[in-house]
């Protein structure tokens, strides 16, 4: 399992991607989380809460209210287009990230 400090500089990387889908409530993310990670990484609802509150608050998502497919009201989140540039800017950074990474771990193991 990936620790949440490992991964804690790319959730708004992995929230965004998702949005970028079509909005979402913040329980189908932790969701859809889960589902591409696996047992691999679990996102704690506070932590995806902490992470769409601080994109909303930098004009990266917007929310809006609705109702969801169970007919509960929920807070649904879209990305922006300032969103859209910013998690190009992560997933550069991303790369570039393992890349460096990835030049002291191969070849130490195999």
């Amino acid at each position: 399992m990936i620790s949440a400090d490992a991964i804690r500089g790319y959730v708004d990387l992995m929230v965004l991607s998702l949005l970028q889908k079509g909005p979402s409530y913040a329980y189908e993310l932790v969701q859809q989380i889960s589902a591409v990670t696996g047992a691999d990484y679990s996102i704690k609802q506070t932590t995806l809460y902490s992470a769409v509150k601080r994109l909303e608050a930098s004009g990266l998502v917007t929310s809006f209210p609705g109702t969801s497919e169970s007919g509960k009201s929920r807070t649904y989140y879209q990305v922006t287009e300032s969103g859209l540039a910013y998690l190009d800017q992560k997933i550069d950074e991303w790369r570039d990230t393992k890349s460096v990474v990835d030049r002291f771990v191969e070849g130490i193991r195999s």
